[in-house]
């Protein structure tokens, strides 16, 4: 490995870091922010939904100005719009002010983890390239342990606001030494942004989302329910005419037709909605109903994190090896499993014989599922157009965890997540795990014997 790519891979991890630290500090946080600036578990999910929205919204357009502005620029452009964001958050003096900060900190979270895979794909190939696949995805889970222990320390001894100044010095960093990569390409002239696919995009995202949310509130039938789910639906079904038909798409259909990347973003969407239930679900009960401390709730996933930071790379180059299909199969049934085993938990949730186990099973699955499914499907397409790539699947992802938290309290059936609401939750999540295997096993394709013949052979570094 040459010195710009150790230099490109200690960038992509930092700036990805940041993105999923807020997404994981935030859960264990709910409860004292619903006690401080008031509201339910609807306003719970919207201090979640409100980052996952913007970010799901603009990450297909993240994608598409990193490939053309570069993405050196993007980068640092979403690095300090999230720094300034944070603070905002950090201030909030009302629940309303606080999901509109978070919305914003999603528009800038959106310019981090497109790029930062991007510049991976664009520096590294073959064997290296799922290796270094496998290293990002190992340190960026260090997020899923800083998270949830700073933010439960930080919510028991300061306050919750403290959440969102961690950022600052990952941010920092991160920008230094993004000021010594290579200079950005130019961008293929000609080449411009799908605006009118971002804006329809947004509110096809968007406006559903809502209505999923606040249909605890005021009923289906409710005009503030029935229209923004009509308006937003008609919208994406807009959203899509359009990607087919503009010439230069902010999602390029095409893309679609190669099965990996077809089937891997299925397998994705399912993986990760269950994923962003879970981790919802399980911060709260363990806090309103099993009486967990914060800092607690924090440490009872810490298993979960050293198992991938420790196995991530382990399959990601056994993938590189011996194809993906093996693990994006066998790693999301194992997860599911380890859902199911919360099935036990009651509702004092005593962690050494309900929580670990069911957290260990589920950490190994995720461990063995995470890297070969990134690398299987931003190896199916070519490295040139690694950013759109890598940005519809983060947002295949973020999306998934947008709507299945706004149907958390639906899918639980109150307002306050009870111990029969969890369990009807839990069991929802092993259901979509169990499918994201049975899906990746039925549609994803192992590299011609040849190329994995290739891939076994050591890559000059």
């Amino acid at each position: 490995m040459t010195r710009q790519q150790r230099l490109v891979l200690v960038v992509a991890i930092l700036a990805a870091f940041v993105s999923f630290l807020d997404a994981t500090v935030i859960n264990v946080a709910l409860p004292a922010i619903s006690r401080d600036l008031g509201g339910e578990l609807s306003t719970q999910q919207w201090v979640v939904d409100a980052y996952l929205i913007t970010l799901g919204s603009v990450i297909l357009l993240a994608g598409s100005l990193s490939d053309v502005y570069g993405r050196k620029r993007i980068l640092l452009i979403g690095l300090v719009g999230f720094g300034v964001a944070s603070l905002l958050c950090a201030f909030a003096p009302t629940v309303e002010f606080l999901i509109v900060a978070r919305a914003l900190q999603g528009v800038a979270g959106a310019l981090l983890v497109p790029s930062s895979l991007a510049i991976i794909i664009a520096t590294f190939s073959g064997p290296a390239q799922g290796r270094a696949i496998g290293t990002w995805t190992a340190f960026t889970s260090v997020a899923n342990i800083a998270g949830p222990i700073l933010g439960g320390v930080l919510v028991d001894q300061v306050s919750w606001r403290l959440i969102f100044g961690i950022n600052v010095l990952p941010i920092v960093v991160t920008v230094v030494l993004l000021t010594k990569l290579d200079p950005d390409r130019h961008h293929a002239p000609g080449a411009r942004i799908d605006y009118p696919g971002a804006v329809l995009g947004m509110l096809g995202l968007g406006l559903p989302v809502f209505a999923l949310i606040e249909q605890a509130n005021f009923g289906w039938g409710s005009p503030v329910v029935l229209v923004p789910l009509v308006v937003g639906l008609l919208a994406l079904a807009a959203f899509l005419v359009h990607e087919r038909r503009t010439a230069q798409p902010m999602l390029p259909l095409e893309l679609f037709r190669v099965r990996n990347f077809s089937v891997g973003n299925v397998s994705t969407f399912l993986i990760y909605g269950a994923l962003s239930l879970g981790f919802f679900s399980v911060a709260v009960f363990l806090q309103q109903v099993a009486g967990y401390s914060a800092t607690l709730a924090g440490f009872a996933m810490i298993p979960t994190s050293i198992l991938l930071i420790g196995l991530s790379s382990l399959f990601g180059r056994w993938s590189g090896r011996i194809g993906p299909r093996l693990f994006m199969t066998v790693g999301p049934l194992v997860a599911g499993a380890g859902f199911l085993l919360m099935l036990r938990f009651d509702e004092s949730a005593d962690y050494l014989t309900q929580v670990l186990p069911a957290v260990v099973v589920f950490g190994l699955g995720m461990a063995i599922t995470v890297a070969p499914l990134t690398a299987a499907i931003l190896g199916a397409i070519d490295p040139a157009r690694s950013g759109i790539a890598s940005a519809v699947n983060n947002a295949v992802s973020r999306v998934a965890g947008l709507i299945a938290v706004a149907l958390a309290s639906l899918i639980a059936g109150t307002a306050v997540l009870d111990l029969v609401g969890f369990h009807r939750v839990v069991l929802v999540t092993a259901v979509f795990f169990v499918a994201g295997g049975l899906v990746a096993f039925a549609g994803i394709r192992n590299p011609a014997p040849e190329k994995a013949a290739a891939n076994m052979e050591p890559s000059p570094e």
